[in-house]
């Protein structure tokens, strides 16, 4: 974990849960100087980066860092809810056309209110590597948004063949479902 110093030019963000599973703990912290606690990623201010190696905020620019880097951090901004400044950082990639960027960019756009358009970037993540199982989770959740409930269960079935039913993208999928009353 890197020290106050390094990270005082960072603000916190907070925010629980979204993209990857599982929640990000609140993360308070100033730029006045106080204490910052810093437990995930999503810190930086906007316009800038979070740099894993050398532990500190970069000007958000194109080849900053490596895309590997950058799409870690657009799902740490996923998990604070700062979706268009995730979206911002999947704009920098070299290749945005990876399972995780795309579906990280499905993510996105589908909770600022764009399902339809989140549902494509899915549906190309599904075709790049079919055995992802949380794209398949938020595609079934887009699928639930839209009523389509069929989908979301075929999205469901494929889940538990890949991870099985304990698998937290099939407990999340069915949850959604249940909730719907559609389970």
């Amino acid at each position: 974990m890197p020290s106050t110093a390094a990270v005082s030019n960072c603000v916190g963000a907070g925010g629980a849960g979204a993209a990857g599973g599982g929640g990000a703990a609140a993360n308070p912290g100033t730029s006045a100087g106080k204490s910052v606690n810093r437990t995930d990623l999503t810190t930086c201010m906007p316009g800038q980066v979070w740099d894993p190696k050398k532990h500190k905020c970069l000007q958000r620019h194109s080849g900053v860092l490596p895309d590997s880097d950058l799409t870690g951090y657009a799902n740490a901004l996923l998990k604070a809810d700062r979706f268009e400044e995730a979206i911002d950082v999947l704009d920098l990639l070299d290749n945005p056309n990876t399972p995780r960027a795309l579906n990280y960019r499905g993510y996105a756009t589908r909770k600022l209110g764009r399902t339809d358009e989140g549902i494509g970037y899915y549906l190309r993540s599904v075709a790049l590597d079919p055995a992802y199982p949380q794209v398949r989770e938020y595609l079934g959740e887009a699928y639930v948004i839209e009523g389509k409930y069929d989908l979301a269960k075929d999205q469901l079935a494929t889940i538990g063949k890949l991870c099985g039913t304990e698998c937290e993208y099939y407990e999340d999928l069915a949850g959604a479902l249940t909730k719907a009353h559609a389970l």
